[in-house]
Order: C-alpha cells, then structure tokens, then sequence
C-alpha cells in the first residue's frame, strides 16, 4: 500500500474520513499512513471518537513520532490510547513524553473509565473571579488551542482556588467588558460531578440541565477538569452497546463487530450459552418429575412450548422496561415495592388475555373438528388458561424484581439478560403448568 499516497489524499477530506480510512486498513498499515500525515492532520484524526483501535496505532508508530503526536493529543483521548496499551509499550512512551504530560496521564489514569475522572479532560479555561470580561476574553485568544474545548470559563476563588461560578461563552461575548466575571450571568451554584461519579450519571446531569460541559471537581471543590458533551456521547455509545450485548446473553464486545474474530466472537458467546444450557437442563428434571403425569394426560405435552415462551416473553418484556427505567433514574432501588404492586395486576391482566385466547382455540379446534383433545377438553382448555395466568404472572414479577435485586448485589441490572430471564420462567413455569393441571384435571386425566 502506498501510504504517502493515502496520506496525501487524505489531507483533502474532512477529519472524521480520514478516521474513517484509517479503520478500513489493518493497524501497521494505518500507522504508516498517519506518521505521513501533516502533524495537526493527524493530531485532529486521534482525536476523533470515530477512530478504532487507537491504541494499537501507537504499537506501530516510531517512537518520536508516537511521542510527539501523543504530546499534542487531548488529554482525555491521551489516557484512552494508554489503557489500550500493552504494559511495555506503556512504560516505554510514559517515560519519553515530558512531565507535563506524565503529569496528566497519572491524574487521569487513576480513574476508572466508568467515571467522570475517567472521560474527563483537564484542557479547559478558568480564570480569578476579580477578572473583568476583556481580561477573560484576551486570555482566550491568547492562550487558544485547537485542543482546548472553550465552551465556558470556570470562575475561582482567588484566595483558595476553589470553584465558584460558571460562566458560558455566549454570556461571556455579550456582557459588558468592564465587568467582573462574577457580576456575569445568574449567580447559582454551577453544576458540578465528583471525579468518581458514574459517566451514566454524568449524562444525565448534563442532559437535565442542557450543558455542553459539566465541571469535575475533588472534595474540597477544587476544579480538576471537565467532561464535555461529545466524551459522555461516546460513553453512553459504550454503555449501550455493552448493556445490548448482555441483554442478548453474551459477553460485550470490545470491538466493532466486523473486527471481532472467530474465536473471540466464540469466546464470548459460548460461555453464556454453556451457562444458560446447564440452567435449561432443570427444565428436563422438571419434565422427569411429571413424567408419571405426561404419561397419564399426553395432550398436555402439546402445549408445553406455548406456556414456557409465554412466561419468558413477559419475564422478557418486564426485565427489558425496569433495566432502561433504572439507568435513566426513572425508579430506584426503594421503588422496587411499588413496581411489584404495579406488575402484579398487569401480570394478571396479560396472562388472562393470553388464557382467554388459549381456551379459544383449543374450544375452537375441538368444535370445529381441527383436532380432538379428548373427551376432557375442556378441562384440558381451562387448565392451559388457568396456567397462562400464572405463568405470565410470575414472569411478569421475576422478570421485574430481578434487576432490583442485581443493583442490591452491587451487579449490573443488564446482567438479568433475556435468555436468563426466560431460562428462569421456563423452569417455574413447567411447575406452573402441571400443578395447575394436577388441580384442574384430578379425578379425570390424573
């Protein structure tokens, strides 16, 4: 591949392209593209969120190069390319980037990338509040940086440092320049998150009050950087799409589908299925108990997929509702009781729909000939009927408390996927089935 000839072409695209053309080829190949790049060209291509395995660039790059362009890179997208790398290729950069950045990769490095201290950046602008707007705005122009978002100016106390108001950057142009920045804009508390704050909660503050930057601070609201917009769009891409994968019962990928290999892609899949086959396997022993009574009343064995899928399906669909209500902070944990309260009737509701419309076709395929369920058939459609009720009941609650109680364990509520949900109903709901058939039908088929 000739890759002066990429990079010269690249140099006429938009700088999300240029990471977009970087994906399409493998890591050395990409690396040598953009060690022919312009400097500020490559610099802008690392720090777009689009570019894949940033980190194994760098493995590929010579190292005055990787050092220079890890120099001028935002801090945040720094301390990602550093968590990506091998340990010895960590250490060998950590040690010939200068102290300033040393400096920075440790702050951020110590928080985890869950968190805000872990997708914040410290590039941003903060200035005395004795400061006038002019001295503000001439400090901006001056100490301007393509790197440095300047979405607002965080205002501290002269004397300890400490945050105490927040200025945006329209409020800042249309004040009167002889103003101090503290006369500037409506003086409440600025928004502020802890270092350790979870990146969801983050989002959710920065969305609530329609910021384009929320301020990091420590305990004693000393200001340690911020996180922008674009970073929490980047974490909430991640957190979805990891809180997809284990909705769908599998470990969460680490890359773009398309780049994953077969035997990752089977690493990550067959030891969900391996859990979720051995959990099945109590659907068996709960079959081997009534074996006496499958034996008695064979007609029962008929509608065994249709009472299992409809308690894994509403297990399935109360799991998926109270998983999204808990990551937006619409309930919370002590809610749980009022959800409980509120699924039961629903549960109730739904499986008497569904038994309503199971009798009807069994009543239906009887009288009009379909097929002869036997001189008990009736017995045999209420029984179903009466089952749907409780199964769907009871999937409905299981499915709706077991989120509760993975938060209450400390686990992620995505963790209650809907292959595990329904592996769940399924065995209850085969117990489900034959009691309420034993009850129904004794003294007739058993």
């Amino acid at each position: 591949m000739d890759a002066v000839g990429l990079a010269s072409t690249l140099e006429r695209v938009h700088d999300a392209d240029v990471a977009e053309a970087l994906n399409a080829i493998d890591p050395a190949a990409a690396a040598r593209v953009l060690a022919a790049l312009p400097f500020e060209l490559a610099v802008r291509a690392l720090n777009q969120p689009e570019l894949d395995h940033r980190a194994r660039l760098f493995e590929h790059l010579p190292i005055d190069r990787a050092v220079a362009l890890m120099g001028a890179m935002s801090a945040d997208q720094r301390a990602d390319v550093f968590r990506g790398l091998p340990q010895r290729v960590a250490a060998r950069l950590l040690a010939a980037v200068d102290r300033g950045t040393q400096d920075s990769l440790r702050s951020l490095l110590n928080y985890p990338p869950t968190t805000a201290g872990g997708i914040m950046t410290t590039e941003h602008v903060e200035a005395p509040a004795t400061w006038t707007v002019e001295r503000a705005l001439v400090q901006i122009r001056s100490g301007g940086h393509a790197r440095r978002p300047v979405y607002a100016v965080y205002v501290l106390d002269p004397v300890d440092r400490r945050l105490v108001h927040t200025v945006t950057l329209r409020e800042l142009v249309l004040a009167d320049p002889t103003r101090t920045l503290l006369e500037v804009g409506d003086r409440h508390p600025p928004v502020t998150v802890r270092a350790w704050t979870d990146r969801e909660e983050t989002a959710r503050l920065i969305a609530k009050y329609d910021l384009l930057a929320v301020p990091v601070i420590d305990e004693g609201g000393h200001l340690l950087g911020i996180v922008t917009v674009d970073d929490v769009i980047d974490a909430l891409i991640k957190e979805q799409t990891e809180d997809v994968h284990k909705l769908g019962g599998m470990q969460e990928l680490d890359e773009p589908y398309t780049k994953v290999g077969f035997w990752t892609m089977i690493r990550k899949r067959g030891g969900w299925l391996c859990a979720l086959f051995l959990s099945e396997m109590l659907t068996a022993t709960a079959m081997q108990h009534f074996e006496g009574a499958l034996s008695r009343a064979i007609v029962l064995t008929l509608f065994i997929p249709l009472i299992m899928s409809s308690g894994g399906n509403s297990g399935s669909q109360a799991t998926s509702l109270i998983i999204r209500a808990l990551a937006l902070r619409e309930v919370r944990l002590r809610d749980w009781w009022w959800i409980a309260l509120r699924e039961l009737p629903a549960g109730v509701t739904l499986g008497a729909i569904l038994g309503a419309i199971g009798i009807s076709r069994i009543v239906s395929w009887q009288l009009f000939g379909f097929y002869d369920y036997g001189p008990h058939w009736f017995l045999v459609a209420l029984a179903v009927g009466f089952a749907l009720i409780g199964v769907v009941t009871f999937g409905s609650l299981a499915g709706s408390m077991l989120p509760f109680v993975l938060r209450r364990l400390g686990f992620d509520p995505a963790s209650a996927s809907a292959p595990f949900v329904a592996t769940l109903v399924d065995v209850t709901g085969l117990v489900i089935y034959f009691s309420v058939a034993y009850l129904v039908l004794r003294g007739t088929l058993l």
